[in-house]
């Protein structure tokens, strides 16, 4: 009797354990959600067109060549839309694309999706020199992992 009474006992405590989630986040965006975010107002497709290397990405490898023209971005032989939607915010296909920091000659930039699922700092000719110290000042500032960035 008493057997049965602590059986009855231990399965009720299980029918009312709470239930653990079913689904648990695997990925960790790139960039801190509660920091600020802003875009460069005067970064226009004009001023990004032409032939980019990247030089540091999180979701875009370094040393990967990259294209902007009228047609849109073209990475690894694929062209995908490019939509400027102004203030220095695009859409690249489904995602957002914010230029955060373009230097004044058009020769270095900081592009990144401000949900954290992209980031990358791009330069025409590889060799950046101190504006990539201001490229990685400027996404630190708006909360991206720099350590999580990949270097060639």
């Amino acid at each position: 009797m008493i057997l049965r009474a602590l059986s009855l006992t231990l399965l009720a405590a299980c029918a009312s354990a709470p239930e653990a989630p079913s689904t648990v986040p695997t990925t960790i965006g790139l960039r801190n959600p509660t920091a600020p975010v802003a875009s460069q107002a005067d970064a226009t497709l004009a001023r990004l067109a032409g032939d980019w290397i990247v030089l540091q990405g999180g979701a875009v490898a370094p040393g990967t060549r990259l294209r902007i023209g009228p047609e849109g971005l073209r990475l690894n032989g694929v062209t995908l839309p490019l939509v400027d939607e102004g203030q220095g915010r695009f859409r690249l296909g489904e995602t957002r694309l914010w230029v955060h920091w373009l230097d004044a000659d058009n020769r270095t930039a900081a592009l990144g999706d401000p949900d954290g699922g992209r980031v990358w700092i791009m330069d025409r000719t590889g060799r950046p020199g101190e504006r990539l110290r201001a490229a990685r000042e400027i996404l630190d500032w708006y909360g991206y992992d720099l350590d999580r960035l990949v270097t060639a």
